[in-house]
């Protein structure tokens, strides 16, 4: 169990960006960006969304209101701090500009979160990350407006503090975390995420399912130890606030999920997932989350040969919600003994109608995956190219994800990592 504090934290924090929410609320945009008196704006992109003509059309739609609108397409998909440099260097050279508009997965709007940062303020990009990666230096002057257009239903990236990203050198994952970084307004429009292929679908769902399960099971912001007001992170441990939308978006999951990967013309189930996702965000964003989302940077960090099906296939990659689910059961096995009505309550938010016969240890786990055999997720690391061989380098990325790993409900050794990860090589 997480230790007892002598000190007990009193306060928990709480922040989200603007939200506009709907189907054509993304033709709005240039309205919205006008009342911030944006006039030159880079709008931030990938190749496969920038082939939707969405960006474009985005871009051109900001003419009637004054605004100069550029499209960058460069964003790679699980973006490389190589990649994120060459789009800083692009936004930087092509600049000043006002503001910025992310239309895309998580890939494309946390690109545009370091964009926005560093065009801003000065320095590298790995002055920013996370320690003990990166310096962890904070942002010294403030932002400009960034609204975040998701075309996934899975990052929740339009409601949180946090870019992610691969440092190639180390392979291993890794961020940036600053209240700065959020962005000004989210523009959720369900008809922007029709486009998702059915394995994005699935991939980025299981985000938003651990997004919701994690930050639900994190440890109360309560068992902290008191933290002076310059301490205070993003990441505060759960709280009222951020149960009540990772209960919903469990909800919302339940019911829509499986529908939106079996049917992606379904408009109703499509609009759940793109709510969703958004709840979990502003759960998550604000709770945090823990061991999955740990585990699955060096998962995804040092993928060798794997293709999944429905993203570009010229670089072998583990999709970040994939990897995250691909330990979620043996992770939730592991942290049931610390908040067994938590874990009990999260499965039935899952499974409404779940069978309460048996250990209540195995509730969650089982509905976990019963969900990921339906949707097509791979049945453990060894399905994306593991093998025991590979646990000690994989428990050594786990292990730099300190900021993370601290948001478990129980603390967590190197011997329980490697437990974890060993048992999920095979879920099935």
């Amino acid at each position: 169990m997480a230790s007892v504090p002598s000190n007990p934290e009193s306060v928990f924090t709480y922040g989200a960006p603007l939200l506009k929410f709907g189907t054509g609320s993304s033709a709005e945009i240039g309205y919205d960006l006008g009342q911030y008196g944006a006039r030159r704006v880079l709008v931030v992109t990938d190749p496969g969304v920038a082939a939707t003509g969405a960006p474009q059309r985005i871009a051109e739609q900001m003419k009637a209101y004054g605004i100069e609108a550029e499209v960058f397409d460069g964003v790679r998909i699980e973006p490389t701090d190589a990649g994120m440099r060459e789009a800083i260097g692009y936004a930087r050279d092509s600049g000043p500009w006002d503001a910025f508009v992310a239309v895309g997965g998580g890939s494309s709007i946390d690109t545009a979160k370091a964009i926005n940062l560093l065009t801003t303020n000065d320095g590298d990009l790995a002055d920013y990350l996370n320690p003990p990666i990166g310096a962890g230096r904070a942002p010294a002057r403030p932002l400009n407006p960034l609204v975040a257009v998701p075309t996934t239903t899975g990052t929740g990236a339009e409601s949180t503090t946090v870019c992610v990203l691969d440092v190639l050198d180390l392979r291993v994952k890794t961020g940036i975390s600053h209240p700065r970084l959020r962005p000004t307004l989210a523009v959720v429009d369900p008809d922007l995420t029709r486009t998702q292929p059915s394995g994005v679908t699935a991939s980025a769902g299981m985000d938003i399912v651990c997004h919701a399960l994690e930050s639900y099971t994190a440890r109360p912001y309560t068992s902290f130890e008191r933290k002076r007001p310059e301490e205070r992170v993003p990441y505060c441990g759960a709280n009222p606030v951020a149960d009540m939308w990772s209960e919903r978006a469990l909800a919302l999951v339940a019911r829509s999920f499986r529908t939106a990967v079996r049917d992606g013309d379904d408009t109703e189930a499509r609009g759940e997932m793109a709510l969703a996702a958004t709840f979990a965000g502003l759960g998550f964003g604000n709770a945090g989350v823990h061991i999955p989302h740990a585990n699955a940077y060096p998962i995804a960090g040092q993928v060798r040969d794997f293709h999944p099906a429905g993203y570009p296939r010229e670089e072998p990659m583990v999709p970040h919600g994939m990897a995250v689910s691909l330990t979620a059961p043996e992770a939730f096995r592991f942290t049931f003994e610390a908040e067994p009505d938590r874990h009990v309550r999260a499965a039935e938010l899952l499974e409404p109608r779940l069978d309460r016969s048996g250990d209540p240890a195995e509730y969650l786990p089982s509905v976990l995956i019963r969900l990921m055999r339906d949707i097509g997720i791979p049945n453990g690391i060894a399905d994306v190219g593991y093998t025991d061989a590979d646990v000690t380098d994989l428990v050594a990325g786990t292990l730099k994800q300190q900021r993370l790993l601290a948001t478990s409900p129980r603390e967590t050794t190197e011997d329980d990592l490697a437990g974890i990860l060993t048992r999920s090589m095979s879920l099935w």
